[in-house]
């Protein structure tokens, strides 16, 4: 069993319960979404979204197979954001739920670049240089900026929906709502830009992380949550997963320093 981080077990984790949960119910996982209702072959294509996440995230446990399996889990992701999300753009350029869905599979992807950029073996640092090591971490983590910033935008397009998300007992929702979208979008310029990269990293996780356990799990533990916000409390937990993941890409390097520090879990005692 190779363990790297306790993002890395976390994340595989999580690409587990999607992919059991996705044969569960027979259809797609929110990380999986974007498939037009029409489309041929959808069921067995959900099918097939399940079964790659079922067999990845255990995979992501073993040496041996770490390397493809994050390779696997990370071209299936870049292939779906271009396909599915991305593809959407060019239909509706100004629908920030079109970007926001884009941000959701970029931060997916992010983690599972991560975990390739530090599993690599000779053959990928060989073939595929930049996508490991440092650069591929670089890549990552500019993907995973990018994708926070539609989300923190969404905050201010979506304020009606957003405030009445913040739990009763704080004072002031809208303002709440301001400071965690605003927050968000300096987090993921902060990333892209390599400047207080860990810092911004660590917090944009935590973030999502408390959005998680103080938005979600109380609606879905009172018993009455609707399948939408089951959704949502899967995907809030799937991508806080995956920012813990990106957040972990940062060890070893000053919390505010503007250069990434090479953190390779071969090399830094994990």
């Amino acid at each position: 069993m190779r363990i790297a981080s306790p993002g890395h077990a976390v994340f595989a984790l999580t690409i587990i319960g999607l992919g059991i949960l996705g044969l569960i119910q027979g259809n797609f996982t929110p990380t999986w979404s974007g498939v037009p209702k029409g489309m041929p072959g959808r069921e067995a294509l959900a099918c097939l979204c399940a079964l790659i996440s079922l067999a990845t995230g255990i995979s992501l446990f073993w040496q041996r197979a770490a390397v493809l399996a994050a390779r696997v889990l990370l071209i299936s992701l870049l292939v779906w954001l271009l396909l599915f999300k991305v593809s959407r753009i060019f239909l509706d350029p100004p629908a920030v739920v079109t970007w926001w869905a884009c941000g959701d599979t970029a931060v997916m992807a992010a983690g599972a670049w991560v975990l390739y950029a530090w599993f690599a073996g000779d053959w990928d640092r060989q073939r595929l240089s930049f996508a490991t090591g440092d650069r591929g971490l670089r890549i990552a983590s500019i993907l995973y900026g990018l994708g926070l910033i539609p989300f923190g935008i969404a905050h201010f397009t979506y304020l009606k929906q957003t405030a009445p998300l913040v739990p009763g007992w704080l004072p002031w929702p809208v303002a709440w709502a301001y400071f965690t979208g605003g927050a968000l979008v300096v987090a993921g310029v902060a990333i892209v830009i390599g400047v207080c990269a860990r810092l911004a990293a660590t917090l944009s996780a935590l973030e999502m992380g408390l959005f998680t356990l103080l938005v979600w799990v109380p609606i879905v533990v009172a018993g009455q949550a609707t399948a939408f916000q089951w959704s949502e409390f899967v995907n809030s937990w799937a991508l806080t997963a995956a920012a813990w993941m990106v957040a972990d890409s940062y060890r070893g390097m000053p919390w505010l320093a503007n250069v990434r520090a090479r953190t390779d879990p071969r090399t830094s005692g994990r």
